[in-house]
């Protein structure tokens, strides 16, 4: 039994760590990885020992989160009691299946052949590796664009005789320019804990991850940069002058970031009247707010127990057709914020349950870990202020990316350094 477990746990692995370097990738063998990775590990039979399920309170904290969120889960799955289009939620609910299959790893965890310092290695591997061959893949399709028409893209394909406008605009027709920015950052914050002490390999490759930014023309992605800049700078404070000087610092981080925002090409014709307008829908206004207002015309629909699992999608494109948008109904915008999605969909029950899961990491975390989880879910609570993250699989993907390293890190890291510290 330990040969087989000994044979399937590196083989389970050596999956995780094809798994990690597929993330800045297209999601294509990336959920085969996925699914792999999962049935290995109950093949492990972890989930068998009755030692692992002997919960001490120190080790407690990591299981935590990972119940949150599938009691989160849980409550979407409850929600087709009432769910309008039960197709719309059923197609959700197997997209967010990781979060409930996860509850095991997290109170189970993984195998002592897990070396969090390796994989964080091979992540930052390959988001290095991943600007260069998308840069090159597009200069390809750049100067063959008769190439296209073979690719079978969903997507219409934008022409620019501007390298950079024609790389920023077609970027995400592999992999959509926030979802490949937020694998970046990822990476970028992993590397700070992987090379800490070799700055002559760390800044390199930040600089490298970090460049996707300005390729990708992402917006979001530049105040979620800032933020987790700031964030790390105050840790990098001695503690006693983290409470002192941490405000001054996210403030400038703010500054610094919001005015890098406005010379963004994407933001000169931005209307910040807009936001004072929200509810007055308007062809005028930006694209989001128009969104935003639309879903928030009647929060009496959903502001109890919520719509139900992929309901909002369904919500919305009736709401388009009343207001007049009807061009967003032929394009099938969704809610474009995460939150706004929770709350839509599973009331203000939905939403705080979310969100305490999330706030959970930062609790359950160790002292000597906690920076991570901060920078960690900084990055995801962020981006889901534009964006429905866990809409496609790669926002998924990512969140099981994270998790798992942060289980590892903690386990390796944090347990131990906790447990010498109390002998």
């Amino acid at each position: 039994m330990n040969k087989y477990q000994h044979i399937i746990g590196r083989a389970q692995y050596i999956v995780f760590l094809a798994f990690l370097a597929l993330l800045p990738f297209p999601q294509v063998l990336l959920r085969y990885a996925c699914v792999l990775w999962l049935l290995l590990w109950f093949m492990e039979g972890r989930w068998l020992s009755r030692v692992h399920l002997n919960l001490q309170p120190t080790r407690y904290r990591l299981a935590i989160p990972f119940l949150l969120f599938g009691l989160w889960f849980g409550y979407k799955l409850l929600s087709g009691l009432w769910a309008g289009n039960t197709e719309a939620w059923s197609a959700q609910i197997e997209r967010y299946l990781s979060f409930g299959l996860l509850i095991p790893i997290g109170l189970w965890g993984v195998n002592e052949q897990y070396d969090w310092r390796q994989a964080g290695r091979v992540l930052v591997i390959s988001c290095v590796a991943a600007v260069p061959l998308y840069i090159l893949w597009l200069a390809a399709l750049y100067f063959h664009p008769e190439w296209v028409q073979y690719l079978s893209l969903s997507e219409p394909w934008t022409y620019h005789t501007n390298w950079w406008v024609f790389l920023s605009e077609n970027i995400s027709q592999f992999k959509h320019r926030l979802y490949f920015c937020s694998v970046e950052l990822f990476g970028a914050i992993v590397a700070n804990f992987v090379y800490r002490k070799r700055l002559a390999v760390l800044i390199p490759a930040l600089l490298v991850m970090l460049s996707t930014i300005p390729l990708t023309a992402s917006r979001q992605s530049i105040l979620t940069c800032a933020a987790l800049v700031a964030v790390g700078m105050i840790y990098a404070l001695p503690s006693r002058y983290r409470l002192r000087y941490g405000i001054g610092i996210l403030l400038l981080g703010i500054v610094i970031g919001g005015g890098v925002l406005m010379l963004h090409p994407r933001m000169q014709a931005f209307n910040f009247q807009a936001i004072t307008e929200i509810r007055n829908i308007s062809y005028t206004h930006d694209v989001r707010f128009n969104i935003w207002g639309t879903a928030l015309q009647h929060p009496e629909d959903y502001i109890e127990h919520g719509l139900g699992a992929g309901q909002s999608w369904v919500y919305l494109m009736e709401q388009y057709k009343q207001v007049g948008l009807d061009y967003y109904a032929e394009v099938h915008y969704n809610c474009h914020n995460q939150y706004l999605e929770e709350l839509m969909e599973g009331g203000i029950i939905g939403l705080v349950l979310f969100l305490v899961a999330w706030l959970s990491l930062l609790i359950g975390s160790y002292p000597k870990t906690r920076e991570m989880a901060w920078l960690v879910v900084l990055l995801f609570m962020m981006n889901m202020t534009t964006e429905c993250v866990f809409g496609r699989f790669d926002g998924v993907a990512l969140w099981v990316g994270s998790m798992l390293l942060l289980l590892i890190y903690h386990t390796r890291v944090g347990f131990k350094t906790d447990t010498q510290g109390k002998q």
